[in-house]
């Protein structure tokens, strides 16, 4: 069994381009027209550049006279950059009871304001122990009121649903 050539990492370059002729690009930008690829690395060579496949699927590819490493290191800053920027949406969870205390209830709707203005979603659960089974429209009501309080800055990803002993209902932001 023959040992397997490890795979070169971004685009192919000087010896690794195997097309006989590629669309040449010069350092400047301007196009050269159709080369040898020889000729190509070559005249890049001269310049202390390396010859980088640009389109490899183009007919015939197309080639730049550039600095390889300069190259990779601004690809890997933008990737980095392009990281840093994305936000990770997360589900962050509020807990009721259908008899919470007005100031209770404040203290919650300004965790649930927070996490909306953070970008986050927002799961609501009204929990029920005994015999608030019984009165589960009162739970409703609470959810529906939650529900009414945010309309403006969210929107109702699931409505208000019972799962066994306890209501749920997603906000996400708009």
């Amino acid at each position: 069994m023959r040992p397997v050539a490890p795979q070169k990492e971004g685009p192919l370059s000087n010896e690794d381009i195997s097309s006989p002729d590629v669309q040449l690009i010069d350092a400047e930008g301007d196009n050269k027209g159709v080369v040898g690829t020889r000729d190509a690395i070559v005249m890049a060579q001269e310049l202390g550049l390396d010859l980088v496949l640009i389109s490899p699927n183009a007919v015939p590819p197309v080639a730049k006279m550039l600095d390889l490493g300069r190259f990779k290191y601004a690809a890997q800053k933008k990737a980095a950059e392009a990281r840093k920027k994305q936000k990770v949406i997360e589900v962050k969870e509020i807990q009721l009871r259908p008899n919470i205390d007005t100031h209770d209830y404040e203290t919650k709707m300004k965790a649930v304001s927070r996490f909306l203005d953070e970008g986050d979603r927002v799961k609501v659960t009204m929990r029920f122990r005994g015999r608030e089974m019984a009165h589960q429209e009162l739970g409703m009501e609470l959810l529906l009121k939650v529900r009414d309080t945010f309309e403006p800055v969210a929107k109702v990803e699931s409505a208000p649903r019972s799962e066994g002993r306890q209501m749920v209902m997603v906000l996400a932001p708009k």
